[in-house]
């Protein structure tokens, strides 16, 4: 007898029974729950380990019905009269629950919530798929989706139902593939994870939620149900002026924060740290944005959240969302935006992540030669699926618009745009056309750049990319990517190399400062000192400048000076601001303890001068990515390893001078060109005695003689202190 001949028999025959009782695929809606019997109502439910289950009513809890034991343990059935809501009355070995039937309830998602997801549009997943805190019929619980469209059965397993995946099989929302289930009652805070079997009918190891809002502390894996983030922002006049604060004729001086090593926290959470302790100390130094290192849940403390899993979860190693909030409108009430690093190139293979998610590739590649990174031992996104773009593009606007982040700075883009990226021959597949560009990453990040300008006016988004790819920073319009401005590596790798050298080898390597003007406003740059820099054998930034100790702070203090001179937008890693000794490691925080040292000191007052030097003159950061800001004056002293440039902002802001001399022998009577008479001011010195320098300097002004020099109409004679930058400002 079929369970679906209801009208003649209602007992459930043992073969269905035991389809429940065993995992095997079946439509759960289709035999559990109310259905019409010619008698009132049969109803059925399977709760493994009960005693007995009695059916209420829902408004009085009267009682309505006994349900008989069915075939199979567990399995408990019976018809009542009527068709009010009704509760279910479950008696276990230690205790009584009294909860709605899962059941009982009709459709979730809407129509226009399932089409949207398949055509990779829908935006807002964090808010509508996962587990949403929600009320159903006047029934508080919690909405389960995910979406799984090639396994033959999934439940959702936590602790409501002892991780049974007996207990909670879920609804299959044909053609979509997305699989929902309403569970009553539950709050938030509790554990769970999906139970699926595969297309060819293997069971699958559990998985966490890839739309979670929230995760257990690794190294434990499951998702948690999350209290609903609904936070108070205080921050609106940061946001109406936010676009103009990331225009490229603004001061942009990033300091760069991996969260659980800045500074260890004890007993408080690493948010609530960063709320009292990194926010005010960011503002005290003049940085004008935070930028913290992936701070989506990832398994693995080792890649510092380069590897993660949970791109919609705030990770539980720092707190609670509401916190991360609190830390973000705190920042914003400070004048601090905050810039999140985002990772859409890869995720790990995790067997309770993403990888081979209902036992296809689903979110990834089938073909190594496609999905597969061999440097990270990571998968690569199917940029190419409508569903998979969908689900990365709503992450990104979770953060930005539900904590009111202001930049996603992506990380490996040019990992994204080759097919050949870090590969030999025969190790990957051409496009279409036979080339080694990947279309349809090239696509993704066009859509999302397009959807993020369209809907979070004045966010940033930067892309490390460390390739010569045209337009990174060009508007999609313009045939460009549609970033807002892309990491200069190539300044890096060039500029560190030569502060590694000598100075009595430097003039030989002369190029590496000079080359990349030949390229600077070609993007919208961000001049990056990243925590690359420093990690993995390469030393900290003192490490890496040669000579005597007062030669390498003399070095790295001329080095930073001279960054915060050139063009282009600025970024710097914690630790570098005070001249840390040792590479950076994330189990150890900060050397906070070498403040205590002149020298490291000194380092730090210099940065926090060079940020506010940045921020007041504008020929420092008005016409950051025009070539009509910068101009050589000298270029060529390759001898003295001497480098000069003018910076012009608006025609309001006075120019600037830069001077910089990269040997250790102080030059008298040099004279260069500049374009305009009067007093030039002295404005900044590397080599000043409060930041441990030998105090050789100008006597802080200089004035313009009608000696034509370096084809400008006058010309200064200056003093050019040892392994130091000047900067000087025509008054007047």
């Amino acid at each position: 007898m079929s369970h679906t001949d209801l009208a003649s028999d209602w007992h459930l025959n043992r073969p269905d029974a035991e389809r429940l009782a065993t995992l095997a695929p079946i439509d759960p809606f289709a035999i559990l729950g109310p259905h019409p019997h010619p008698n009132g109502r049969l109803v059925r439910a399977f709760v493994p380990g009960a005693h007995s289950v009695d059916v209420l009513s829902r408004a009085d809890r009267k009682p309505l019905a006994k349900l008989e034991r069915g075939a199979v343990d567990g399995l408990f059935e019976g018809v009542t009269r009527g068709d009010e809501p009704y509760l279910l009355r479950i008696s276990w070995p230690t205790a009584t629950q009294e909860v709605e039937d899962p059941y009982s309830f009709g459709l979730l998602l809407g129509d226009d919530d399932l089409y949207l997801f398949n055509e990779g549009r829908h935006f807002d997943l964090g808010r509508v798929f996962g587990a949403q805190v929600t009320t159903v019929d006047g029934v508080p619980g919690v909405r389960f989706a995910v979406w799984a469209p090639n396994a033959r059965r999934v439940a959702v397993v936590g602790d409501f139902n002892s991780w049974d995946a007996r207990r909670h099989p879920m609804r299959a929302r044909y053609p979509s593939g997305v699989w929902e289930l309403f569970v009553p009652r539950i709050d938030p805070g509790q554990r769970y994870k999906f139970d699926l079997i595969g297309p060819n009918g293997e069971h699958l190891p559990q998985k966490a939620d890839p739309i979670a809002l929230e995760s257990e502390r690794p190294p434990a894996t499951a998702s948690v149900v999350s209290q609903p983030v609904e936070p108070i922002f205080r921050d609106r006049d940061w946001m109406e002026m936010r676009a103009q604060r990331h225009a490229v004729n603004a001061p942009i001086s990033i300091y760069e924060v991996h969260l659980g090593s800045w500074l260890h926290s004890g007993e408080a959470s690493a948010w609530e740290t960063a709320i009292e302790r990194l926010v005010p100390y960011v503002k005290e130094m003049g940085f004008t944005h935070l930028e913290l290192l992936p701070i989506s849940e990832y398994p693995f403390g080792g890649s510092w959240g380069y590897q993660p899993l949970g791109l919609f979860a705030a990770s539980s190693r720092y707190g609670k969302p509401i916190d991360f909030a609190r830390l973000v409108d705190t920042a914003h009430r400070a004048g601090i935006g905050v810039i999140v690093d985002w990772v859409a190139g890869h995720f790990p293979t995790d067997a309770h992540g993403l990888a081979r998610f209902d036992g296809s590739a689903l979110y990834e590649h089938l073909d190594p030669r496609e999905g597969f990174h061999h440097d990270w031992n990571t998968f690569i996104y199917n940029f190419g699926r409508r569903e998979v773009q969908g689900f990365l593009i709503a992450s990104a606007l979770y953060w930005l618009e539900n904590f009111h982040v202001d930049g996603l700075r992506v990380d490996a883009v040019a990992s994204m745009l080759y097919r050949d990226y870090s590969r030999k021959p025969g190790e990957w597949i051409p496009n279409i056309y036979g080339g080694r560009e990947n279309l349809e990453a090239i696509g993704f990040i066009r859509h999302l750049n397009s959807v993020v300008a369209e809907r979070c006016p004045g966010a940033m988004m930067i892309a490390e990319e460390s390739t010569a790819w045209p337009g990174v920073s060009r508007p999609i319009a313009e045939g460009g990517l549609g970033f807002s401005y892309k990491w200069n590596m190539g300044w890096m790798h060039d500029t560190l190399r030569y502060m590694a050298h000598d100075p009595v080898h430097r003039p030989w390597h002369h190029d590496d400062i000079t080359f990349g003007l030949l390229y600077a406003f070609s993007e919208r740059f961000i001049l990056p000192l990243s925590h690359d820099e420093v990690v993995h054998g390469k030393g900290s930034l003192l490490a890496k400048m040669p000579g005597d100790a007062w030669q390498r702070f003399a070095n790295l203090r001329a080095y930073l000076s001279f960054m915060w001179a050139h063009p282009g937008k600025k970024l710097l890693f914690m630790g570098g601001e005070l001249a840390q000794e040792h590479e950076w490691s994330h189990d150890a925080e900060v050397e906070w303890f070498r403040l205590n040292e002149p020298n490291h000191l000194g380092v730090q007052r210099l940065v926090r001068d060079l940020n506010r030097i940045y921020a007041s003159e504008g020929a420092l950061h008005q016409k950051d990515a025009e070539p009509a800001g910068f101009r050589w004056v000298i270029g060529d002293d390759r001898a003295n390893s001497v480098f000069a440039f003018l910076r012009f902002g608006a025609e309001s802001a006075p120019p600037i001078l830069a001077v910089c001399n990269m040997t250790p022998v102080p030059r008298r009577n040099y004279r260069i060109g500049v374009p305009r008479a009067g007093l030039w001011r002295e404005i900044f010195n590397s080599d000043a005695e409060i930041y441990g320098g030998s105090n050789v300097g100008n006597a802080g002004s200089v004035p313009a003689q009608s000696v034509p020099m370096h084809g400008e109409p006058q010309s200064l004679d200056l003093v050019l202190p040892p392994l130091a930058v000047v900067l000087l400002r025509q008054e007047g």
